[in-house]
């Protein structure tokens, strides 16, 4: 890979039309032609604009020879030799039949239509001032219409955190509270949790949807569900916890605005998940790169035997010591411990602190609110629905057309418009809009979506790609640069230099990638930069970053969800960052610094 921004022409293939035909046709079997003649004509498809000139006459030869043929019509091509009548006298000659050029193959068809509707999107396409007010009226008239129908804000929530802390648990009695499950569901689960032994993962089961989630009481998907209050509407997004399935995590946290921090009270739970290379710490850190800037830290299991007083209520000691060693860490995440995060008390199994606030005998020192008056109370980041539209592609089906899912991050969209598909550049039309499972006919920003689209095929587009706007998509790139917080490097490859390789994870991209080379390193004190062609673990430096193939990438300080990045090797995470710059596009599809 270079380790430069030299220009670099775009990765597709535009068709041009083929170039004249030489006077031979390849695909003749043979050539028929006249050894008396000067020249020679192939037999198939051409025909001479004049006549030859009339040849010399051939010498005397002992063996009757075929005479030459008219002058008018070439001969058609024979792959056996000239045939002589029983009499001597040579067969009379047949007109020769004009060869028909040949069908181009299906396949060829399809890919030439497919190229042609790339090129129907012009990279410079530009709206005026008045075209781009009557649009931006119309948005706003949308958007209005949207508020008459429902105010309420919609907000995505993570639950990580170390494996057994009670995250599907917790998520299914918060389902459970606001009557997304009825009683007899709950029982059907309670039977089947206690003949597999395992009493107090009912709840779990309401996430925990697959059999062999149930059977090992681990979450292995992004388990999904939808739960409203007066003020709020919420997707809950249930993480798997154990370490073999941190990019399924990865997959639901970069969908999230905001996150809770499952935390076990239970003696041994907390050091377990809290210590080196346990989950909480990992989760903690991949929120924060992903987007959640703001994280609910639950203690969980405070009724727990282990945790109970003598008297049988929490212990505060034990909320204040997880507390205390928790803060620093997550400081050094980036949250800020006086405005990003929010500290309670909770049992997940049993809903205490959930619905309602736990009642003073139980826990007469919380003064707090419960948790679902905590979460009312957030305020997420405010989105532009103005701005350009951008959905990244999570998956997509076929159903009547070709239907995408992803989470809108910039801009509000309506059926009806005419957007862009990136990187492949295939201009669709947006003809249905569903919000969850509720069909509508505009978005706001922030909503998990399904978006039916015309103009494009299934296998045209996977995930990873981005559905954007046409008049200002997303930017491609096969490289860039990026600010990098490196966290904690492998032991056998200690260092971050030129050549190192790992895997990126950008909003729903996955891709082998490249360190190409180290620019410099930042002075966490003093911002200082200094040029060096290696870092160690605990370093932040800026780095140029290149993929094998063609990506969606937007600059951090632009699109925040489509700027921000982990680097993971060998199932760990060594290191995340914020695009700082890309390639600007120059005419003809080349990059430039």
């Amino acid at each position: 890979m270079a380790d430069s921004w030299e220009q670099r022409d775009e990765e597709e293939v535009i068709y041009q039309p083929a170039p004249p035909k030489p006077s031979l046709n390849p695909s003749a079997g043979s050539f028929s032609f006249n050894p008396t003649a000067g020249n020679f004509t192939p037999g198939g498809g051409f025909t001479p604009a004049a006549a030859p000139p009339a040849a010399p006459r051939a010498p005397a030869a002992p063996a009757p020879v075929q005479p030459p043929p008219p002058a008018t019509a070439p001969p058609a091509p024979s792959n056996a030799a000239p045939t002589v009548s029983s009499n001597g006298a040579p067969p009379a000659p047949k007109e020769a039949a004009v060869a028909q050029p040949k069908a181009e193959p299906a396949a060829k068809v399809d890919a030439i239509t497919k190229e042609t509707k790339k090129l129907a999107v012009d990279d410079d396409l530009k709206e005026t001032d008045a075209q781009r007010n009557a649009r931006h009226a119309e948005l706003k008239a949308a958007l209005e219409e949207l508020n008459s129908i429902d105010p309420r804000e919609h907000l995505n929530i993570v639950f990580i955190g170390h494996v057994d802390a009670g995250k599907s648990t917790t998520a299914g009695q918060i389902l459970f509270l606001t009557g997304g499950v009825d009683d007899r569901t709950i029982e059907k689960y309670e039977k089947e949790a206690k003949e597999k032994n395992r009493e107090s993962w009912y709840m779990a089961y309401i996430m925990d949807t697959n059999e062999e989630e149930r059977a090992k009481g681990k979450t292995v998907e992004v388990g999904r569900a939808c739960f409203e209050t007066p003020k709020k509407r919420y997707t809950i997004l249930d993480a798997p916890g154990h370490k073999s399935f941190v990019p399924n995590m990865i997959t639901g946290a970069s969908q999230a605005d905001i996150g809770v921090l499952v935390i076990s009270a239970r003696k041994g739970e907390f050091e377990t998940g809290f210590e080196r290379g346990g989950q909480t710490r990992e989760h903690a850190q991949l929120a924060k790169t992903l987007g959640v800037t703001k994280l609910v830290v639950a203690i969980n299991k405070m009724d727990d035997s282990s945790v109970i007083g003598d008297d049988g209520k929490w212990s505060k000691a034990r909320y204040d010591e997880i507390e205390t060693k928790l803060t620093p860490f997550l400081r050094g995440c980036g949250y800020n411990p006086k405005k990003d995060l929010i500290w309670i008390p909770i049992s997940g199994l049993m809903g205490h602190n959930m619905k309602e606030t736990v009642s003073k005998d139980v826990c007469p020192w919380y003064e707090g609110e419960s948790l679902f008056k905590v979460l009312d109370a957030i305020e997420a980041s405010n989105r532009d629905p103005l701005a350009s539209f951008r959905m990244p592609v999570m998956d997509r089906y076929k159903d009547m057309g070709t239907v995408v899912m992803g989470k809108s991050e910039s801009g509000l969209v309506r059926k009806g418009d005419s957007l862009v598909v990136m990187p492949n550049k295939v201009p669709v039309k947006v003809t249905a809009i569903w919000r969850d499972e509720e069909e509508v006919n505009a978005a706001r920003p922030g909503e998990n979506l399904r978006l039916r689209l015309s103009g494009i095929e299934e296998d045209e587009i996977s995930a990873g790609f981005v559905v954007c706007s046409k008049f200002n998509p997303v930017p491609v790139v096969t490289q860039f640069e990026a600010q990098i917080a490196i966290l904690e490097l492998l032991e056998h490859k200690p260092i971050l230099t030129g050549g190192y390789k790992a895997v990126l994870h950008l909003h729903s991209v996955v891709e082998e990638c490249e360190v190409t080379k180290l620019v410099a390193v930042i002075d966490p004190k003093t911002k200082e930069k200094k040029r060096t062609k290696f870092a160690k673990s605990g370093s932040i430096c800026l780095a140029r970053i290149a993929v094998d193939k063609s990506i969606c990438a937007e600059a951090f300080d632009k699109v925040p969800q489509l700027g921000r990045f982990t680097l993971r090797d060998e199932g760990r995470t060594i290191a995340i960052g914020k695009i700082t710059k890309v390639p600007k596009k120059l005419a003809g599809g080349a990059v430039a610094e």
